[in-house]
């Protein structure tokens, strides 16, 4: 069976679906679909899923202008207003461990830690008012070009015809492969290991972040009151094999006791790390957003924020172009996208792996030299400023 739209995202993640509803809501013209492999995302948990996204402002932004966020239940996001991030060879309240606090900038908190399902409950509501279908169950067999068109066979039997196919599908994106796009590789040699833990001290609604030379580990308040941790390690061999209790006490000598002792409280998950970046990220009728065109070393919490403004800035170049009878397939319209976007992405990638290995450099005199830069850093003003900025989205309000 043929079926015709307009624009068809593969992928029904949250950059996936973020995508589909900004492009429906940027035209009303277009006919959406969205198709990904994976099945429907459960209506309601009563845990809170492993799977959590630090969402900046900017990020916030972009689901409120979709009348998403208010739909994402208060329990399943908990604002954060404060970060610390310090080496190992000091401590959390040392005068070089970097300090960000909303009051400074004058914002009532700096971002959010939001369960992944619970954002993409509220996008797919959204979804359903906007009119765009959404197609669980079936991934793609085939993608073939015939002009001015491009021709998706799923695995389902179904064959869609579209103007414009999104490669929303991820780090190993089939998309991105059937059309044959190159991506350049970083390989981190670490694996991250990610749960959720429950501290003996309040986790005072901070992100803790401590580099060790193995790799960094981050403490990530919830609204619960527990923390998810995400620890990347070159040495995952103990934290793998060891049982919830063992697994805690790692966890508690990892961040410095900061929280004071670690409980495994939640489901646990691991996988290895690597940055990767297309070489391309559009060709005639077809355009790679998210992880499908750039993963970057979680460190920052900044993936699905790059994906989110991908989002974002692909609604608005093909919005425009549809307004003014430009077909939204066209390369010259795509790659207005894909300038906007590739040195943004490409710049951040690479300042986060320089990050990770200066943090995991033993050369002499690098740990004197991490901790007068990281005091320079505190009080730098413009610099500190700018910095923020990028991080959190949007321009702070002062």
């Amino acid at each position: 069976m043929m079926q015709q739209y307009d624009v068809l995202v593969i992928g029904g993640g949250v950059v996936g679906l973020a995508t589909a509803g900004l492009l429906a809501d940027a035209s009303r013209q277009l006919k959406v679909i969205v198709v990904d492999a994976n099945t429907k995302p459960p209506r309601e948990d009563t845990r809170l899923g492993l799977r959590v996204s630090a969402i900046a402002n900017g990020s916030i932004e972009i689901l409120e202008r979709l009348g998403a966020w208010d739909r994402i239940e208060s329990e399943r996001r908990c604002a954060y207003e404060h970060m610390r991030v310090w080496d190992s060879a000091d401590a959390a309240d040392s005068a070089s461990a970097l300090r960000f606090d909303a009051d400074d900038f004058g914002l009532p908190y700096l971002g959010y830690i939001v369960e992944n399902t619970a954002i993409q409950r509220a996008l797919l509501h959204r979804l359903n008012v906007l009119g765009v279908n959404v197609r669980y169950g079936a991934s793609v067999e085939s993608i073939d070009r015939e002009e001015p068109q491009v021709v998706v066979r799923l695995s389902d039997g179904e064959t869609i015809t579209t103007d414009l196919l999104v490669g929303a599908d991820g780090s190993s994106s089939r998309v991105r492969d059937c059309v044959g796009i190159d991506v350049s590789r970083i390989q981190y040699q670490q694996t991250a290991i990610v749960t959720h833990l429950r501290p003996e001290h309040d986790h005072e609604a901070t992100a803790w972040q401590r580099f060790l030379p193995t790799g960094p580990i981050a403490l990530l308040p919830l609204s619960d009151g527990r923390v998810s941790t995400v620890w990347s390690t070159n040495e995952p061999d103990n934290a793998l094999a060891a049982d919830d209790e063992t697994l805690g006490r790692l966890l508690t000598e990892a961040s410095d006791a900061v929280l004071g002792e670690l409980t495994v409280d939640g489901p646990r998950g691991s996988f290895p790390l690597n940055a990767h970046h297309a070489r391309n990220y559009v060709t005639e009728n077809i355009v790679l957003v998210g992880d499908a065109a750039h993963a970057v070393h979680p460190l920052a919490g900044q993936g699905a924020n790059l994906g989110l403004q991908d989002a974002a800035v692909l609604a608005l170049t093909v919005g425009d172009a549809v307004s003014g009878g430009v077909h939204p397939g066209e390369r010259r319209v795509l790659r207005r996208y894909e300038r906007a976007r590739k040195g943004e992405n490409a710049t951040m990638m690479h300042a986060l792996t320089a990050l990770n290995r200066l943090f995991a450099s033993n050369l002499p005199f690098s740990s004197e030299l991490r901790r007068t830069g990281m005091q320079l850093f505190n009080v730098s003003g413009p610099i500190r400023e700018r910095v923020v900025e990028r991080a959190l989205g949007s321009k702070p309000v002062r």
